[in-house]
C-alpha cells in the first residue's frame, strides 16, 4: 500500500501550550497548518499546577498577548481566582497569577483552535522528520503518512520517551497516563540533533471532601481583578472567585521523608533525568534545606466541577505508602484521600544551543522548536517560545526577517537568549532576576513595548494597534501637562498635603514634582488637579509609574543604549574562529559551538571572557577594514 501524502505549509508537532500558540500563529498568518498530537484530549493540558502566570511568568503571558498570542485571552475566560503578586514591592516585579479551571482552560483553547481557518488538528504520532541537504522536507506519522511542509515546529513537551515514576512503579506514559511519543527521538538523533534527558514532577491530587480547611489559612483573590489580555474588557472579569488554602509541613512530615529517602527514585538513582532547581520535590527541599522546620503547602482547586485539589509545594516521587503517611502528617490533611498519586516524569528534550535566536535549528533549515522540548519548564515559557517559533516559521516561508526580541525589549527575549547562549544543565525557569532591564520590562507596559511587533508580523489588528498608539499619545500628553502645571502655597494646597502626610510647600512646584514624593502618587494629588482629564486606568497607571521612577527609568535606558551597541556589532555567520589569533582555546570552542550572531550575544556565553571579546572586536574591525579596502580597489 502506498503511503498517504499531504502538502501543507506548516506542521506543528505537539498540542501543549507551545503547540497551541505555534499553530494559531501560523494559521492566522495565512499558512495551511496541521497540529499533530498523540491525544486530542491533551490540547492545552495542565498536567501540573492549575494556574497561569506568577512571578515573572505573568510578564510572559502579557507579552504573548501583546504580540497577538492566545494564552492571556484564554485564562481570562477560564480563571476561578486571580491575584496580582508582589504588590508591596515596586512595579517591576508586580506579576499577575490566576487559578484556572483546568478542564475549561483546555476546552476553551481547543474550541479556538478548532474554529481557526487553515488549521487542522490531527491525532496521530509523528515518528520522523524528513530532511534533505540540510533542509526540512516534511514529517512522517506512525501510519506511514507523509506531510510535506515548508516548515515544522517541534513542541513535544514532556512526551518524548516519557516515563512516569513513583517508588517502584514505572510506567512509560506521558503526564496523567496519556500516551507517550516513543519514535521521534531516534529520527532526531539520526539527523544530528543532540538530545538531553530532563525530569519534572507533580504532587498528589486530593479529594476536597476529605480536607479539614479549619486548620488552614484561607487565601482570597483580589477584590478588583486585572485581566491578563489587553483586549479583555476589565468589567468582564469581575466574577465570584474561589478560595485557595495555605498550610505547612512539619517536623513529622520531614521525619517520614528522611526515613524513606532510600526508597525515593530521586535518591536511589532510578531517575536519571535532571530536575528543575527552582521547583524541587518535597524530598529535595527536606534534604537541601535541612534547617527549615516547615515548608508552605498550598491547596488549590483544579476547577469548579471537580473535587480534586492540587497540593502545591509537595511534588514527590516517593512510594504510595510513604505519600499517604507524608500527606496525612500535614495539618488539615490528616484524613485526606488521594485521588492521583504524586509522580516524577522523565522525558527527552534538546540541548537548545543548537538553535538560532529565531528558534530555528542551525543545522536544519525550516525546522523550529519551542517549549519544554527546548529545555525549559513551565506553561508560560512554553507558550512564549511556541509563539515565536510559529511566527518565525512563517517569516521564513514568506522570505521575511525573523522576529527576534532582544533582552532589552522583552522577558521573551531574555528567555530565548538564555536558552540559546547559556549551558543548560536543568529545566530553565524564567525569573525577574534574570532580566537586567526589568524596570523597563514591566508586565503593565507589555503592549507599549511589543504591540508594534505583533502588528508588523500580522497577528495584531489595525484596531488594536491604533488603540495602543492612542494610549501612548495620552500618556505622553498627560506627563507633559503634569510637568507644566504648577501649584502654589495656598492654604488649600497645604491642607491637602498635610492630610496625605506630606511636608508643606515652601515654594511653588509642579504636579509632577509632588507625584515624585514617596508618600504621594497620581491619585493622591487628585484634589490639587481640578483640570485633570478623565483617563482610563491603564493610562493613569503608566503616568504614575513614569513620574515615580523617571530617574531610574532614564538611567536604565542609557544602559540599554550601551547594550544595543554591542548587539549591533554583528559577527559573520561563516566566521572561522581558528583564524582569530589570541583567542583562548575554551573561548574558541564555545564560540564555534554557539556561533553567536553578535558581540553582545558572544559576551554572554559562559567561558568567553571580556579579554576574548576584546580580541574578537579587534579582529572584526581589522577584517572590516580589509574588506572595505578591497572594495575601494
Amino acid at each position: 500500500m502506498p503511503n498517504v501524502e499531504h502538502h501543507i505549509d506548516v506542521a506543528v508537532i505537539g498540542a501543549g501550550h507551545a503547540g497551541c500558540e505555534a499553530a494559531l500563529a501560523a494559521a492566522r498568518l495565512g499558512m495551511e497548518t496541521v497540529m499533530f498530537t498523540v491525544s486530542i484530549d491533551s490540547i492545552a493540558l495542565m498536567p501540573c499546577n492549575p494556574n497561569i502566570g506568577g512571578t515573572s511568568k505573568g510578564h510572559l503571558v502579557r507579552e504573548i498577548d501583546a504580540l497577538g498570542g492566545e494564552m492571556g485571552k484564554n485564562i481570562d475566560k477560564t480563571f476561578i481566582q486571580s491575584k496580582m503578586l508582589n504588590q508591596s514591592k515596586g512595579p517591576a516585579v508586580h506579576s499577575l497569577r490566576a487559578q484556572a479551571d483546568k478542564s475549561e482552560y483546555s476546552r476553551s483553547m481547543r474550541k479556538v483552535l478548532e474554529n481557526t481557518d487553515r488549521l487542522t488538528i490531527r491525532q496521530t504520532e509523528v515518528t520522523e522528520i524528513l530532511v534533505e541537504e540540510g533542509a526540512l522536507k516534511g514529517v512522517k506519522t506512525i501510519s506511514g503518512a507523509v506531510y510535506y511542509c515548508k516548515a515544522a515546529v517541534l513542541c513535544t513537551g514532556v512526551y518524548l520517551n516519557a516515563r512516569c515514576i513513583y517508588g517502584e512503579v514505572s510506567t512509560f506514559t506521558g503526564p496523567s497516563g496519556l500516551q507517550a511519543a516513543t519514535h521521534l527521538t531516534d529520527s532526531l538523533k539520526e539527523n544530528g540533533i543532540e538530545m538531553l534527558r530532563f525530569k519534572t514532577g507533580t504532587p498528589a491530587r486530593i479529594d476536597r471532601r476529605s480536607i479539614d480547611f479549619s486548620k488552614m489559612e484561607e487565601q482570597f483573590g483580589d477584590k478588583r481583578v486585572v485581566p491578563f489580555s489587553f483586549s479583555t474588557d476589565p468589567e468582564s472579569v469581575q466574577i465570584p472567585q474561589v478560595s485557595c488554602w495555605l498550610t505547612y509541613t512539619n517536623e513529622r512530615t520531614h521525619e517520614i521523608i528522611r526515613e524513606n529517602l532510600d526508597r525515593s527514585p530521586l535518591f536511589s538513582g532510578r531517575i536519571q533525568g535532571t530536575g528543575p532547581r527552582y521547583c524541587p520535590s518535597i524530598e529535595d527541599k527536606v534534604v537541601k534545606f535541612a534547617d527549615k522546620n516547615r515548608h508552605q503547602v498550598f491547596l488549590e482547586p483544579e476547577g469548579l466541577y471537580t473535587n480534586e485539589m492540587y497540593v502545591g509545594g509537595m511534588s514527590s516521587s516517593l512510594p504510595e505508602d510513604v505519600q499517604e503517611a507524608m500527606y496525612h502528617s500535614v495539618a488539615g490533611l490528616e484524613h485526606a484521600k488521594i485521588v492521583r498519586n504524586a509522580y516524577a516524569i522523565e522525558y527527552d528534550c534538546i540541548n537548545p544551543v543548537q538553535l538560532k535566536a529565531s528558534l530555528e535549528f542551525k543545522k536544519i533549515r525550516g525546522l523550529f522548536s519551542g517549549g519544554q522540548f527546548n529545555g525549559s519548564s513551565g506553561y508560560e515559557e512554553a507558550a512564549a517560545q511556541g509563539l515565536i517559533a510559529g511566527i518565525n516559521a512563517c517569516m521564513e516561508i514568506q522570505g521575511r526577517e525573523p522576529l527576534i526580541l532582544d533582552r532589552s525589549e522583552a522577558y521573551i527575549g531574555v528567555l530565548i537568549d538564555d536558552l540559546v547562549t547559556k549551558e543548560t544543565h536543568e529545566p530553565y525557569r524564567m525569573m525577574t532576576s534574570r532580566a537586567e532591564y526589568r524596570l523597563l520590562l514591566r508586565q503593565d507596559n507589555a503592549d507599549l513595548r511589543l504591540r508594534k511587533y505583533g502588528y508588523q508580523v500580522g497577528l495584531v489588528s489595525e484596531e488594536e494597534y491604533q488603540a495602543v498608539l492612542e494610549k501612548e499619545r495620552q500618556i505622553t500628553e498627560e506627563i507633559r501637562r503634569l510637568s507644566q502645571t504648577f501649584v502654589g502655597m495656598s492654604s488649600r494646597v497645604q491642607k491637602v498635603l498635610e492630610e496625605q502626610g506630606s511636608a508643606p510647600l515652601s515654594s511653588g512646584c509642579s504636579l509632577a514634582e509632588l507625584i515624585r514624593r514617596p508618600e504621594l502618587d497620581y491619585e493622591k494629588i487628585r484634589e490639587l488637579d481640578p483640570d485633570r482629564p478623565d483617563l482610563p486606568f491603564r493610562v493613569r497607571e503608566q503616568v504614575n509609574i513614569h513620574m515615580k521612577y523617571e530617574g531610574y527609568i532614564r538611567r536604565q535606558m542609557k544602559q540599554v543604549e550601551q547594550f544595543k551597541k554591542m548587539e549591533g556589532k554583528k559577527i559573520p555567520e561563516d566566521l572561522n574562529y581558528e583564524e582569530v589569533g589570541s583567542l583562548r582555546i575554551e573561548a574558541r570552542q564555545k564560540l564555534e559551538t554557539y556561533r553567536p550572531a553578535n558581540i553582545g550575544q558572544a559576551s554572554r556565553i559562559s567561558g568567553v571572557s571580556p579579554a576574548d571579546i576584546s580580541v574578537l572586536l579587534v579582529y572584526l574591525e581589522a577584517h572590516r577594514r580589509t574588506e572595505k579596502t578591497a572594495e575601494e580597489e
